[in-house]
């Protein structure tokens, strides 16, 4: 008879377990995860007819970039599977962790450890063809540090308070800081938009995103009048004003990236008969120029379905700050989305001649192991605040 309860009672117990695992997945915001896989697939087709005729030329696999970026796209999804299970409210308690080790790994860049790729020392080369960017998990440390700080104001107070806010900005600027020395201009300017954002998310005095925002244009000023920048930032500056001035030279890519662009019309060559992605006339398509492979082989059409599809992906993730169960979720959905927003706008802006060119690459869509596996976590973060919103939406 015991063992009939027993086993009774192990079978309810397995039931609810059960029905508590459906009910977490119907609770997933399965419109933001579909997304994400279309853009994912669309991204490796991408990548795929950048990489091709590359890898053919040089007499390796052709194929290559697309099994890695494949094999990246798997643990990225298991990365951000992982963080959707876990309470995103438990991160307070590893904040201090994850900023620490966000620090540490800019520090190491800035050491012998880290490597120079593309103009920007901002890589750790672990071997294998396989590099490590920190700056990319910066900014997942940021998202949390900031809403850890800015989403529990003090007694009385209805948004974060002075020392609230002072401590965030000191905080945040110290990995800012480092980023700027190796440099990549991009990445601060994503941390940028991430703290305005949430600042004005969290409640905060509108005095401080005025004097922000002064102080921003200030310093860009000095950083412009006294020359401060390096001769390559500059020339990106010059070419970004006039690409026609130096077209064999620092506006080869921002032209190049325009006429690849163009050539697609509205319904373009057809996907991996781009003539100017064959030719290899614009560089690094498959990570920061990716876009253009875009508008040349999908046209116009394609192009905006992909601008879309990413629209979606930053309508749910508002929509999922919203309804967050906390102001601590709500923060957190809001930094990702400040932190995707930008980069998209920054990254399509570029190849259209709208925006300076950075290194900043189309998230879930452009080729990268680090990028790619911090967009993922970004997307398991904004999961993690939709499977414990409020009840009653």
């Amino acid at each position: 008879m015991s063992t009939t309860k027993a086993g009774t009672v192990g079978g309810y117990r397995d039931r609810s377990v059960w029905q508590s695992r459906v009910a977490g997945l119907r609770r997933l915001d399965w419109t933001l995860f579909l997304m994400v896989v279309v853009l994912s697939v669309i991204g490796a087709l991408l990548v795929r007819s950048a990489t091709f005729q590359l890898m053919t030329d040089q007499g390796k696999d052709p194929e290559g970039f697309l099994k890695r970026h494949v094999l990246n796209l798997v643990i990225g999804f298991g990365l951000g599977g992982l963080v959707t299970v876990l309470d995103y409210r438990l991160l307070r308690a590893y904040v201090p962790i994850l900023y620490g080790l966000a620090c540490v790994g800019l520090v190491a860049v800035i050491t012998p450890l880290g490597s120079t790729i593309n103009g920007s020392h901002s890589w750790i080369v672990i071997g294998g063809g396989f590099q490590v960017q920190p700056s990319e998990f910066a900014k997942v440390g940021l998202v949390v540090l900031l809403a850890m700080i800015l989403g529990e104001p003090r007694d009385g107070e209805i948004g974060p308070g002075r020392r609230d806010v002072l401590l965030a900005l000191a905080l945040a600027g110290v990995p800012a800081a480092l980023i700027m020395l190796q440099p990549d201009l991009g990445t601060t300017l994503v941390f940028t938009a991430v703290v305005l954002g949430m600042l004005a998310i969290s409640g905060a005095r509108k005095r401080w995103l005025v004097g922000l925002l002064s102080g921003g244009a200030a310093v860009g000023f000095s950083v412009w009048f006294f020359g401060l920048l390096k001769p390559y930032q500059l020339a990106r500056f010059t070419a970004f004003m006039d690409p026609s001035a130096d077209p064999r030279g620092a506006g080869y890519n921002a032209q190049q990236a325009r006429i690849a662009i163009g050539s697609g019309g509205a319904f373009g060559k057809g996907l991996f008969n781009g003539e100017q992605t064959g030719g290899h006339f614009v560089p690094e398509q498959q990570t920061d120029f990716i876009f253009t492979v875009a508008g040349e082989e999908l046209g116009f059409v394609g192009a905006a379905v992909i601008v879309a599809l990413l629209g979606v992906v930053l309508w749910r993730g508002l929509r999922i700050a919203t309804q967050a169960a906390d102001l601590f979720g709500t923060l957190v959905a809001t930094g990702v989305v400040c932190w995707l927003a930008f980069q998209t706008f920054e990254n399509v802006g570029m190849t259209l001649g709208i925006m300076p060119i950075t290194g900043l690459p189309l998230p879930f869509v452009s080729y990268g192991g680090s990028a790619t596996f911090a967009n993922m976590i970004a997307f398991g973060l904004l999961q993690a605040v939709h499977v414990r919103r409020r009840p009653f939406d």
